[in-house]
């Protein structure tokens, strides 16, 4: 199967972008930068950025310096699949930074980027052989921004009246 890169369309800020990602995911670098070249159409301008090619913990992404046409919607996210509450919060919180909060472990980030951050135990929890269990997790889930597993596993763990 060939390769999958998701590219990214920003409106002018893909550079910025590209740097913000890279120093919140380990592994992760900026590869080719692309300029406009001369003869461009308002606003953009020779020499402004046209792609950032970055990798983030091996996963290759294109930024595009579009234009506002085409803005970011929550019909796409990344969703990062987490060992442990730590993990998750680190992301939750570099990510939510000048971003917003939405529910159940969603965010969107300071460029308009959608992303799931998402412990691995809460997908254990949600899918649980005793439906009952699973039923309360998923209720606790749907309470919360962040995701909090603690709290998830003592919904879970508790007795029904």
């Amino acid at each position: 199967m060939p390769k999958q890169i998701p590219c990214l369309w920003f409106d002018g800020t893909a550079e910025q972008a590209a740097r913000h990602y890279t120093s919140i995911f380990p592994n992760s670098s900026i590869g080719d930068v692309t300029r406009y070249g001369p003869d461009m159409p308002p606003p953009m301008k020779e020499g402004d950025v046209l792609t950032v090619d970055f990798t983030l913990d091996g996963q290759p992404y294109t930024a595009l310096n579009g234009g506002p046409q085409f803005p970011f919607s929550e019909a796409v996210s990344f969703q990062i699949m987490c060992e442990d509450q730590e993990e998750a919060d680190h992301y939750w919180t570099r990510l939510t930074e000048g971003g917003e909060e939405s529910m159940c472990g969603w965010l969107k980030d300071k460029f308009g980027v959608s992303w799931q951050v998402t412990p691995t135990e809460l997908m254990s929890m949600l899918n649980d052989p005793d439906p009952g269990r699973a039923q309360r997790a998923t209720q606790a889930m749907l309470q919360m921004r962040r995701i909090d597993i603690a709290e998830i596993k003592r919904a879970a763990d508790s007795v029904p009246a």
